[in-house]
């Protein structure tokens, strides 16, 4: 299947007093947005994170990979390493990142998904359940759900967790968060062989198909149309 040309540009997006810096991606035809939420001291520049956008994009799907920290806070993080944990702040982060791509004239008629690592998973969770009409699709990649709490049954999207096959400790936090999702159209996917970083030959190509299938399932069409 050939590529479509995609284009991407360097934007900064303004949340409450915070800017924040993130490189959105725009295939000839977008078929919905996926929002990138890092975490535990990544940043948009995470090789993983943009190998999966890179195979979204090859399916039509646009990509924001997000710095959901600003310059400053992230010293700040390397120092203290608390700010990775500050679940409330990064969803809240999230969802102004939300509201500023649906203002968007690129992207203000399509469909927006949230695909979450680490500490990132579980402030996707937490910001989709503050934006239950606007948010469609959620994906975890070697993800906290967990830490997402109170949220986790308010969540009203159709939601993919990703886990390792040898991330023991991460598959039992991600099979507890499962069982309190409040959604029935969810899945957990463990991949075989590999562990929390998905570095194993072939493990993060099974995170992007898995990815794509299902945002390509659920990101089709205009956005404010419910999917059922």
């Amino acid at each position: 299947m050939p590529i479509p040309d995609s284009s991407e540009r360097v934007v900064q997006v303004p949340i409450g007093a915070a800017l924040l810096d993130g490189n959105l991606s725009l295939p000839r035809e977008v078929g919905g947005v996926v929002l990138f939420a890092h975490g535990s001291g990544s940043s948009r520049h995470s090789p993983r994170n943009r190998f999966v956008a890179r195979s979204l994009q090859e399916v039509g799907l646009a990509t924001l990979l997000l710095d959901l920290l600003t310059r400053q806070e992230e010293a700040v993080d390397v120092q203290t390493a608390q700010l990775r944990f500050d679940i409330q702040l990064l969803a809240d982060r999230l969802v102004g990142a939300t509201r500023w791509l649906m203002q968007q004239r690129e992207t203000a008629d399509h469909r927006i998904g949230y695909f979450g690592a680490s500490t990132g998973a579980a402030a996707a969770l937490v910001a989709a359940a503050h934006l239950p009409d606007a948010v469609t699709a959620v994906v975890s990649r070697g993800g906290r759900p967990d830490l997402a709490g109170p949220a986790l049954p308010l969540v009203r999207c159709p939601t993919l967790l990703v886990v390792g096959g040898e991330d023991t400790v991460v598959i039992r936090l991600n099979r507890e968060a499962f069982r309190q999702l409040g959604i029935a159209d969810k899945q957990l996917a463990i991949v075989p062989g590999a562990s929390h970083l998905f570095e194993e030959p072939g493990a993060l190509e099974a995170v992007a198909r898995l990815a794509g299938d299902w945002f390509g399932r659920y990101l089709r069409g205009p956005a404010g149309v419910r999917v059922t």
